[in-house]
């Protein structure tokens, strides 16, 4: 049987040659510890990859990281146009509240959107792992706006400082801007300056870290 680490080295080789990146711009572009995806291709540590280090690069690379029975995500149903292959991603009536709601995503979808097999391995997205939705409420504008459509990738739950996620708040979903402060607080930030930023510490903040229900990675908005 191969060796764990050759694999992983690996699955990382592949997904940066499908996304036509480098891992030393993953890492600057992920804030990964210096030489850690490198380290990775190399080899070079005879300890292997910590657990935690291995699920930041899947994250960063749209790699799942699971320890259990063999599972995966149904596979997205897929269509041909002009001979180029769209993978489809389910949408859901539901909405995402950019301020305070509730996203129900235990129905079965409305309908699927296509999208590009190349452009969705370029950007580490997978369609069976992604959904969609809209949004409500305008504290996301100018960067998401009343019934916007937004894809949210399920497998990308490790935080990035700045990025846009959909996490569960008590009994509420939401979906904010969030900043990292390490160690010290999380910052719920919405882009439009009328809504002021929630500062999480201690307990409040370790809960919305556990409750990411993934990364925004694509939204659509409709004019008219």
């Amino acid at each position: 049987m191969e060796h764990a680490e050759k694999t992983f080295a690996r699955e990382v080789s592949g997904a940066l040659e499908k996304r036509g990146t480098t891992a030393f711009a993953v890492e600057r572009e992920y804030s990964l510890p210096e030489d850690s995806v490198r380290s990775v291709l190399r080899g070079s540590k005879k300890s292997g990859t910590t657990l935690n280090k291995a699920r930041a690069i899947c994250d960063a690379l749209g790699l799942e990281l699971y320890i259990g029975p063999p599972r995966g995500a149904p596979p997205a149903p897929t269509t041909t146009v002009a001979g180029e292959q769209f993978d489809t991603v389910a949408r859901h009536d539901v909405v995402g509240a950019a301020g305070d709601g509730m996203i129900n995503l235990d129905g079965p979808p409305i309908d699927h959107l296509a999208f590009s097999k190349r452009w969705l391995a370029q950007n580490g997205i997978s369609a069976g792992d992604s959904v969609l939705i809209n949004v409500r409420g305008d504290s996301m504008e100018p960067s998401l706006y009343d019934g916007d459509l937004v894809m949210i990738d399920r497998r990308k739950t490790h935080l990035r400082s700045g990025q846009i996620y959909a996490f569960r708040d008590g009994d509420a979903l939401r979906i904010k801007r969030i900043e990292i402060i390490p160690g010290t607080a999380l910052i719920l930030r919405s882009d439009n300056p009328k809504h002021q930023a929630e500062h999480r510490t201690g307990e409040a903040m370790n809960d919305i870290s556990e409750n990411i229900l993934g990364q925004i990675v694509w939204s659509g908005h409709t004019w008219g």
